[in-house]
């Protein structure tokens, strides 16, 4: 009994091992570009997340709020499944904006009324979707990984959108009188 009870043990073990070691495998087949791809996507998605609840916060204005809100969601759901990828991919992601970001948010959550709302729609609307989607095309264009590359290629129409709908808000948000 007390054998059967250490092969199934041993055999146990045996499986997480190789399973664990499977992971950092794949994280070992993935070139530079795809990891540095999975962290600095996370990063900007996550700078999204947290300056667009400060946006849902301190902004008056429906159309900022609007937004914001499309942004919390859709970077929340693809900041889940960018995770999800990174896991099975064996590489670490943060689940918070980079020191620079929130240095970034911080000093946005200061300014208040219209200057809030068009440093928002400046920086985290236009800005940084336009510098999402070159980190997501550099990574469809020279991408390694298969599936990491299909999931940049699913996410740019999202990202594109987001891009067309803050230059629109900072259009609006510009036109407002100076507070």
């Amino acid at each position: 009994m007390k054998s059967r009870s250490l092969t199934l043990l041993s055999t146990a073990t045996l499986a997480l091992a190789m399973s664990l070691g499977a992971h950092a495998a794949d994280a070992g087949k993935l070139s530079g570009q795809d990891k540095s791809f999975l962290k600095d996507a996370a990063e900007g998605g996550n700078a999204e997340v947290e300056g667009s609840k400060v946006a849902l916060d301190k902004s008056g204005s429906a159309d900022v709020k609007t937004f914001a809100q499309m942004m919390v969601d859709d970077h929340g759901k693809a900041g889940t499944e960018l995770k999800g990828l990174a896991d099975q991919k064996g590489v670490k992601v943060s689940d918070t904006p980079s020191m620079t970001k929130k240095t970034e948010i911080k000093l946005l959550s200061e300014r208040k009324g219209s200057s809030f709302d068009q440093h928002y729609a400046d920086s985290i609307g236009v800005k940084a979707h336009q510098d999402t989607i070159k980190l997501f095309q550099k990574e469809v264009d020279k991408g390694s990984d298969a599936d990491v590359k299909a999931w940049a290629s699913k996410t740019l129409p999202t990202l594109q959108h987001h891009l067309e709908a803050a230059q629109a808000l900072k259009a609006k948000t510009d036109a407002e009188p100076k507070s």
